[in-house]
């Protein structure tokens, strides 16, 4: 998958740190979420989570590139370009649980 969406970003006009965050979002698994912090982290720049979130507002590829998994820290949904309830929704289609507007880590949907 990587080497597809390598591709696919690299006809678009981006800056090296919105390809990695892209590139890192891609490898969060189906069925699991991450925080805004860990994906700045695994960039390279871990103290650039506010600019993680304004990457993913302009993620060219809102579900190929899964940014819906991407919550804040306490599992908060936070944004999403496709709205809220779209983040939601395909988070609890991957078996995720979500109360609240708040994703409950470690219980998945039975």
């Amino acid at each position: 998958m990587s080497r597809n969406i390598t591709r696919l970003l690299k006809d678009q006009k981006l800056t090296p740190f919105q390809k990695r965050v892209l590139l890192v979002t891609c490898k969060i698994p189906k069925g699991q979420v991450r925080s805004y912090k860990w994906v700045a982290k695994k960039a390279g720049s871990p103290k650039s989570f506010r600019a993680v979130g304004q990457v993913l507002k302009i993620n060219p590829f809102p579900i190929t590139i899964p940014c819906h998994r991407v919550v804040k820290n306490g599992g908060t949904l936070g944004g999403f370009a496709l709205g809220a309830k779209k983040k939601e929704e395909l988070l609890l289609k991957e078996g995720l649980t979500v109360e609240g507007g708040v994703v409950i880590i470690n219980r998945r949907k039975e």
